[in-house]
This record gives structure tokens, sequence and C-alpha cells, in this order.
């Protein structure tokens, strides 16, 4: 039987997501961050335009970006320097697994499969799924660098070795040629 309440419970905990800060920006100088929200939010996006350019499928790709963060809201958001010492994917796999556990079938079946799929990098999807939430993060430290922060430029540098697909790598070039406000300018 459907639990309503535990439906409620995790779309409350979701809400978390706007709260938390990407943390690992911080080391370039950034003092107010963008949420795991509104980096799900664009990366979802990407995704979706990533898979189409890449003949994978947008939807999959968009849901994987979408959720695969979420157990964040539990263990936190790792940078880079932390993830020298210690492993938190263990216990974001955990987190994700108890978050989801609680939901109907066959969405909570759906939501640990995508992860698990995302997390081990097998697939088409999972390449185009971790490009587009690479990609955002790039996106996102172009706007720091445009706003004097300079140290995000390592950021970027740091995505660009990263990224598997030809679409994500042309679509980075182009973003270092693009100022953030050239869209509305």
């Amino acid at each position: 039987m459907t639990s309503y309440k535990k439906i409620v419970h995790f779309v409350f905990e979701l809400s978390n997501l706007k709260k938390f800060k990407h943390c690992g920006i911080k080391f370039a100088g950034v003092e107010n961050p963008d949420s795991l929200a509104e980096h799900a939010a664009r990366a979802a996006q990407i995704a979706y335009i990533l898979a189409d350019l890449e003949h994978a499928d947008p939807y999959k790709c968009s849901l994987m970006t979408l959720i695969h963060d979420n157990g964040e809201i539990r263990t936190g958001d790792q940078h880079k320097i932390s993830s020298k010492y210690f492993d938190i994917k263990k216990y974001e796999q955990a987190a994700f697994k108890d978050q989801t556990n609680n939901l109907p079938a066959p969405t909570n079946s759906t939501f640990s499969d995508l992860h698990t799929e995302f997390e081990e990098q097998k697939t088409k999807e999972s390449h185009v799924s971790r490009d587009a939430d690479m990609l955002e993060t790039a996106f996102q430290a172009k706007e720091y660098l445009d706003n004097g922060y300079k140290t995000a430029k390592l950021w970027i540098e740091s995505v660009k070795q990263k990224l598997k697909t030809s679409s994500a790598k042309k679509i980075l070039k182009e973003m270092e040629k693009t100022h953030f406000t050239d869209w509305w300018t």
C-alpha cells in the first residue's frame, strides 16, 4: 500500500537541495555559491540537450542527472580536497537508498537503478549524465570567472580533463569564448 506520508516526507527532504550550497568553489573565493537545487535544475536540462546530440535517451539522462545528488542532502557536498582523505560515495549511496526505499514502486526502483547506473559509469547515458553534471559546474565557474573570481578558471580546466562526450567538449570550448552575459547584451 502506498504511504503518502512517506512521499510527503521525501518531498520535504528535497527542499534541502535549495538550502545546501556547493562547497568546492569556495576555495576559489566565492562566498555565496549556487545551491544543489540550482545546479540540478540546469544540469538536467544540459543532460537532455547532450543526450540529443549524443543519440542517447534524453529523458533517462535528464532524470538521472536530476536525482543523482539527492543523497548529498544527508551526507553533504564533498569537495575535491576532502575526497583525498575519505570517500563519501558509499555513504552517499546508502543515504540515497534510504531516501528512495519509501517511495512507491516502480519509482523507488527506477531512482535506485538510475543512481547505480550513474555511479558505475558503464553506459552512454551515464557518460552523458556525468558530462552534463560536470559541464554545469563549468558554466557556473565561468559565471564566477566573468565576475572576477580568477581562480574559477582552474575549475573549468579540471572539468575539461574529465569530459567524455564530444558534444560536451564542444560546448565547453564554445562556453570558454563566451561571456556569461552575451545572451542578453
